[in-house]
């Protein structure tokens, strides 16, 4: 029977309604007139009888098969309108009117970080990405979100996958552009043993990378690889995080210097390697609260070399499990929080507490997002502005940047 698509879900997937209840229909467009095959609530190869007028060619001759792109079916204005109506639909959800002022999506080819699986096969090597809904790996060698350089490196990651994945496991890859070139940080290989050792050294000379660690133990390490932040430089420890695009983390950065303006003393929490904290020194002196120690030895030490930047200051904190209390938060004219997908409930019931007037919210899950940000209405604070930035073209991934002012 035919289905009519009502909407996406969350995981950008048709959701339709019929006899049996809710039917989940990959690649589909909201009032689109499909039929396929029902399984477990799914419909995996839809017919598209009556296609939307926001179809359009998927341009990736990989996207049928990767796992990577969900939404190449759609075009960009449909994408971004379906991103800002998710965020927009989850503070409606918490009792709050908001409008998304605009969408900020990056260009194809400039994603400057991926994490590639390999694995080994009886014919060979296999590195790429997973099929949608399988632990298959799809090769990518034409992907259409990658730097170049990302994809120029394949060939040495199946070597490396011929020479440290074991028959049965597979070897996660995370690629990282840096400045002076690739950083590989690879996980889930064979045990390193001489031999090893020696023949992944010669791939990080053979192709001139930057740095190459294995299991967290480093392999190569020809060069700092570099990323700047502002008007510092900062070596950031291997496979650490760093935002997806250039062109995102500008916007991100531009939303949080302008969203705290005028602000003398700025915390950032969850503050990473410093991509807010390092821009906003230029102006203002900033307190840096990260749990991993490693990443604020890479912030201080690029906040050193800088020249012009104030007064940075850091600290390894779990924001978890001991937030900054009300009264450490009142000593700052403003804070920028940039937690994981998880939000940051227990640090924004802490602010609720005090009495910070100005906080800036970047966050990559509106769900939790939402939820803080009523907690944060309910002590007084109001949603002042809020933006997408898709790094993530093409996917069901969704980053925002918010400003609340308490009235």
């Amino acid at each position: 029977m035919p289905f009519t698509i009502d909407r996406l879900s969350l995981l950008a997937d048709g959701v339709a309604h019929g006899p049996e209840g809710t039917v989940h229909v990959a690649m589909a467009l909201p009032g689109e007139l499909v039929e396929g095959t029902v399984e477990n609530g799914r419909i995996a190869a839809p017919s598209i009888v009556t296609p939307s007028p926001d179809r359009v060619k998927a341009p990736c001759p990989h996207y049928r098969a990767c796992g990577g792109c969900l939404l190449q079916h759609a075009s960009d204005a449909f994408v971004a309108g379906w991103k800002a109506q998710v965020v927009e639909t989850a503070l409606a959800g918490r009792g709050i009117a908001a409008r998304v002022a605009r969408v900020e999506t990056s260009p194809e080819f400039s994603r400057r970080r991926a994490t590639f699986s390999g694995r080994r096969t009886k014919k060979g090597t296999l590195v790429g990405f997973h099929a949608r809904a399988s632990d298959t790996v799809v090769e990518v060698p034409q992907c259409r979100i990658l730097r170049p350089e990302l994809l120029a490196v394949l060939p040495a990651l199946n070597a490396m996958t011929a020479a440290g994945a074991s028959r049965k496991g597979e070897v996660a890859f995370a690629v990282t552009l840096s400045e002076a070139g690739l950083e590989i940080a690879a996980r889930g290989g064979k045990e390193m043993d001489p031999a090893l050792f020696q023949t992944l050294a010669g791939l990080a000379e053979a192709h001139d990378f930057a740095r190459l660690s294995w299991e967290a133990e480093t392999v190569a390490a020809r060069r700092p690889a570099l990323q700047s932040f502002g008007a510092a430089r900062v070596n950031p420890p291997p496979g650490a995080f760093l935002q997806a695009t250039a062109a995102g983390e500008a916007a991100l950065v531009d939303f949080v210097r302008k969203a705290t303006e005028g602000a003398a003393r700025i915390a950032d929490l969850f503050a990473g390697c410093g991509t807010f904290a390092l821009p906003l020194a230029a102006t203002a002196e900033v307190h840096a609260v990260e749990s991993e120690a490693a990443m604020l030895a890479a912030l201080d030490w690029g906040w050193r070399q800088a020249q012009g930047l104030k007064r940075l200051t850091h600290e390894a904190r779990d924001l978890f499990r001991r937030p900054l209390l009300p009264d450490e938060i009142d000593r700052f004219d403003a804070v920028v929080i940039d937690p994981p997908r998880a939000g940051a409930e227990a640090q924004v019931a802490e602010i609720a507490a005090s009495s910070l007037r100005d906080l800036t919210y970047v966050s990559c899950n509106p769900v939790t997002f939402a939820r803080d940000a009523e907690r944060l209405v309910q002590a007084g604070f109001a949603l002042a502005d809020v933006i997408v930035v898709d790094q993530f073209r093409y996917s069901a991934h969704i980053e925002l940047a918010a400003r609340f002012r308490r009235t």
